[in-house]
């Protein structure tokens, strides 16, 4: 691609032209250049829908964009690219341009996207590196949103196996949100890959994220949902992917638990019940890469118990629990209850959930 096909391919991204559209232009004319030479009679012709966004101003933003792609591993793909992952363009829709940081080879492998709770309890963030460590070993390249909780967690466990991770991001490249993701995104960009469909400079809009959701799930075989509240944009991207055509997958989790709600819902709905990540190498037909996949990530069965045995880690259970029913368990004070959870806690066995509860933790 020379840079006048670049400079056009940003600009026609960056005006509001419907997909349809847009693809009677580059059938009828050619190339990006030609159509944003074509004379406005002719691509009225056409598409009469396109010409309004041609009639407006050159794209605020424009002269950024070609300057971030002035800056060495800065890309885009465009639909006659070869790179172009061919899961998009069979969904339809699919963005004219692509602005990519890292591996672009990510793209061709099978991939699962991860996704979940914002505010993650310990437990799930421990399930979601687990999974995306064991799936990505497996040589499956993990998708998800760089937001916090359960996508960032799955990002971490994926980015140190073969199968890396992709984060599809909300804002332009050179924006990263959360800001308490800024060393994740350079590390993904350095073994992962960054998308986004928007250009560089574009800022954080919250409509943005649901358009997102629908390339996180576009680009995946499947979505795993890790914890999701009933009113949770995790159930929104799994809503995507049923709707694409993809399998979805659930973690099942404690009765107690808000954050277990949304998963049990997808699982009555019909989302396949996981407790490995066997379980969804199995569904998605493909091999298991080492034995460790089971145990590395079971939901259930960890490699080994968590050290510091006590009397309340036997009590605690799975569920959720306060000190006050830990010490009617126990029949000890709530100052020995208090102490042995601190204890336990600093061993990486509980974990405080809020609300006063504390939680196991597996793995």
């Amino acid at each position: 691609m020379d840079d006048a096909d670049r400079r056009a391919w940003v600009e026609l991204s960056l005006r509001a032209i419907p997909v349809p559209a847009l693809v009677a232009l580059l059938k009828a004319l050619g190339s990006a250049s030609a159509v944003l030479a074509a004379p406005p009679a002719q691509r009225s012709a056409i598409a009469a829908a396109a010409e309004s966004a041609f009639a407006a101003p050159a794209p605020a933003g424009l002269a950024e964009a070609l300057a971030w792609l002035e800056v060495p591993g800065h890309d885009i793909l465009v639909w006659d690219d070869s790179r172009y992952p061919a899961a998009l363009l069979e969904l339809g829709h699919a963005p004219a341009v692509l602005y990519v940081m890292g591996r672009t080879d990510l793209l061709a492998r099978p991939a699962l996207a991860i996704v979940g709770s914002r505010s993650a309890t310990a437990q799930g963030l421990d399930n979601a590196r687990a999974f995306a460590r064991a799936l990505s070993a497996a040589g499956v390249t993990i998708v998800s949103g760089l937001a916090a909780g359960i996508d960032g967690a799955a990002h971490e466990g994926a980015l140190d196996e073969i199968g890396s991770t992709i984060a599809v991001m909300g804002t332009g490249l050179d924006r990263v949100y959360p800001a308490a993701h800024r060393a994740l995104a350079h590390a993904i960009a350095a073994g992962g890959l960054l998308v986004s469909e928007f250009a560089p400079g574009t800022p954080v809009r919250g409509h943005h994220f649901p358009r997102r959701n629908r390339l996180i799930s576009g680009l995946a075989r499947g979505v795993l949902v890790v914890e999701a509240a009933l009113r949770s944009g995790s159930l929104i991207t799994a809503r995507l992917a049923g709707e694409q055509g993809r399998e979805v997958f659930a973690i099942p989790g404690s009765i107690h638990s808000p954050l277990s709600r949304g998963c049990h819902r997808l699982i009555r709905e019909g989302a396949k019940l996981v407790e490995t990540a066997q379980d969804v190498l199995e569904e998605l037909g493909l091999p298991a890469a080492q034995a460790t996949v089971e145990r590395g990530a079971a939901l259930h069965l960890p490699a080994s118990e968590p050290i510091c045995p006590s009397a309340v880690l036997a009590a605690l259970g799975e569920d959720p629990v306060d000190v006050d029913t830990l010490v009617a368990r126990t029949g000890q004070t709530a100052a020995a209850v208090a102490g042995q959870l601190s204890e336990l806690e600093l061993a990486g066995a509980v974990a405080s959930v809020g609300g006063g509860r504390w939680q196991r933790r597996h793995g």
